[in-house]
């Protein structure tokens, strides 16, 4: 009896050990399952991370608006009583749309010499500088000078509108220059962390020449200048954009010169190519990755007829994404609104309405305008989104 009872409890020992046992040996396994499993979901989270902090992702909005061509009707409109004027009033129905967009363009048809240089309309302008300020006061910070009016007022016409313009701060210009340093100096800008250059062309100059050794007072374009320009930056910036003054006056649809300076531009690897001079709408299209505006039209003018008075304000998105040491550069959520200039029977209180402020009384079936000008715009380009940009 001793024995067996001796035996019973060497076995309850023994049975004690091994569960005793397994329990450590199921206790090392889960320890170092839950270990490694820890380890594996710190290195997912190491690698989410590591690919959050390698993935950046940039972006800025754009906005483009047309020729801002100011006839005598049109500054007399703004001349106050103290002999001073105001465009403000004028634009102040875009305003709220134009201030919501990082980069804000528009093409200064008119030379802005001032009163002192003495005001004119067609066929040699020369503006307010108050017009200026009305479009800086919009929100504008992206201006096109070179136009086939530059030299309307001379040597000394470009230079008071350069005096009116480096004054003013957070505004980038191109296409008019105070001399060949000042023209051949690479300029690069950046916002939101993208960096952009700026260049504006005109291939028309009215018979108006520079003079000679003075060429850069107006930016007159030709392939050697813009290859020479553009290789110079190209690698050292992520956007490219070109103000083109060309093509057919009063012309919806592009001519050949346009099509083959498009073509050559994109081909140097040009982002965006905004149009003007035609003083109305004409397509929209891409050239490989580079998207072609021909032209915006009037943004305000006191010319006759609704396709004249016609214009096309254009929104869309930069985008830049760098992951793992390479960068992409992509336009996207392309979104388009037609506006109108208005003015009565006795060409006074000129005002910009956006087509969507629009009815029957301002402009008799503004709809069926709409319709035809959307059309034209989208001619060779369907994927633009057409409707009040109220949003960047």
């Amino acid at each position: 009896m001793k024995k067996r009872r001796i035996k019973t409890h060497v076995i309850f020992i023994i049975m004690g050990l091994v569960l005793v046992l397994a329990g450590l040996i199921v206790f090392s396994v889960y320890s170092f399952n839950s270990s490694d499993k820890k380890e594996k979901v710190q290195k997912k989270e190491k690698v989410v991370k590591e690919e959050k902090e390698t993935r950046k992702e940039y972006n800025a909005s754009l906005i483009m608006v047309g020729d801002a061509l100011i006839h005598d009707r049109v500054y007399l409109d703004a001349q106050q009583a103290d002999g001073s004027y105001d465009f403000k009033p004028m634009l102040e129905l875009t305003k709220p749309i134009v201030s919501k967009y990082d980069l804000k363009y528009y093409n200064q048809e008119t030379i802005l010499g001032g009163v002192q240089l003495g005001l004119s309309s067609y066929p040699r302008f020369n503006s307010p500088t108050e017009v200026g300020d009305a479009f800086i006061d919009s929100g504008f910070n992206l201006v096109s000078l070179a136009t086939n009016h530059t030299m309307d007022k001379g040597e000394d016409g470009v230079l008071k509108s350069l005096e009116y313009w480096n004054q003013q701060k957070g505004v980038v210009t191109a296409g008019q220059y105070s001399s060949f340093e000042d023209r051949d100096k690479v300029r690069i800008y950046e916002i939101n962390g993208i960096k952009y250059a700026f260049f504006s062309y005109t291939t028309w100059t009215n018979g108006l020449n520079t003079p000679v050794g003075k060429e850069y007072l107006n930016n007159v374009y030709s392939n050697d200048k813009a290859q020479q320009d553009i290789e110079k930056v190209r690698d050292k910036v992520d956007v490219v954009i070109v103000a083109m003054h060309w093509g057919t006056e009063y012309s919806l649809g592009v001519d050949n010169q346009q099509q083959e300076i498009a073509n050559f531009l994109s081909s140097l690897g040009v982002d965006i190519i905004i149009g003007a001079h035609p003083h109305v709408v004409e397509p929209v299209e891409f050239i490989g990755k580079t998207l072609v505006i021909y032209s915006l039209g009037n943004y305000i003018s006191n010319q006759v007829g609704v396709e004249r008075l016609t214009g096309l304000m254009m929104g869309l998105n930069i985008k830049k994404v760098v992951e793992n040491n390479n960068t992409t550069i992509s336009l996207e959520d392309l979104k388009a609104d037609l506006i109108y200039t208005h003015y009565n029977n006795s060409s006074r209180d000129f005002k910009v309405y956006p087509y969507s402020d629009l009815n029957n009384i301002i402009l008799p079936n503004y709809k069926e305008y709409y319709e035809k000008y959307k059309n034209v715009v989208t001619e060779r380009y369907q994927g633009i989104e057409f409707g009040p940009l109220r949003e960047a």
